[in-house]
């Protein structure tokens, strides 16, 4: 079975302040943060994946450092924000079921073996840890039967951040592809997840990997932190 996986990373990036797009940042055991997740796809998945890149700020630079990934343009990077990277990518990956994952996010090859089972059963899920809930994170909720509820940065009462690894399920995509068309341009895809919950009563789990490092790499601080664990 092939393993759709999208890697989001038209973004420019400049939180961190890097003249590269941060997928290309360096970490220090000398891969870039997308190297590292090429790594950890191909050691859980091996050729069974077939990564999907969407890039945009100098596109050029990770197609050049990546030239057998595929690829999807987003010519409006710099106007949109995740929701519609996301959806550009969905609509290339047929009808099949897509794992999907932020550009800037360092994380252990466990994480991707934990979902494998979730994948294995097509069922929807976002990483989640535990351990942490910060206020400019996106956080999350559960309803009674254990199914994530809201999803955002205005969580009230979050318990636990989304890491930004995800998977949609085959019977889940159509309706998330219509939420992500729906969101305004500047949406986190999570907006497109929330209304589809609510409006399509999409069934989406939240995988806890509160044991495993993940790291979203924003800030200088963030990348310090990433290099503890590489």
């Amino acid at each position: 079975m092939t393993i759709q996986t999208v890697i989001l990373a038209a973004g420019m990036g400049s939180r961190l302040g890097r003249s590269l797009p941060k997928p290309l940042t360096e970490l220090s055991d000398g891969r870039t943060i997308m190297g590292q997740q090429h790594d950890n796809i191909r050691a859980v998945f091996g050729a069974r994946a077939r990564i999907t890149t969407v890039v945009g700020y100098r596109a050029e630079t990770i197609v050049e450092a990546f030239p057998h990934a595929s690829y999807v343009y987003n010519d409006r990077y710099d106007q949109t924000n995740t929701s519609k990277s996301l959806l550009r990518a969905l609509r290339t990956t047929g009808r099949s079921g897509v794992l999907w994952m932020n550009g800037d996010v360092v994380f252990d090859h466990r994480i991707l073996a934990r979902a494998a089972a979730y994948i294995e059963r097509d069922q929807s899920f976002v990483t989640v840890n535990t351990a942490q809930v910060s206020d400019e994170e996106v956080k999350y909720t559960v309803g009674a039967e254990g199914y994530i509820d809201e999803l955002s940065k205005t969580v009230r009462g979050g318990i636990g951040e989304a890491v930004g690894i995800n998977y949609i399920s085959a019977r889940d995509k159509r309706a998330l592809i219509m939420q992500l068309g729906r969101v305004d341009d500047q949406d986190y895809f999570e907006r497109g997840l929330e209304l589809a919950i609510v409006e399509n009563s999409v069934l989406i789990e939240p995988m806890d990997v509160s044991d495993l490092y993940a790291v979203e790499v924003d800030f200088a601080e963030d990348l310090e932190r990433a290099n503890l664990f590489v």
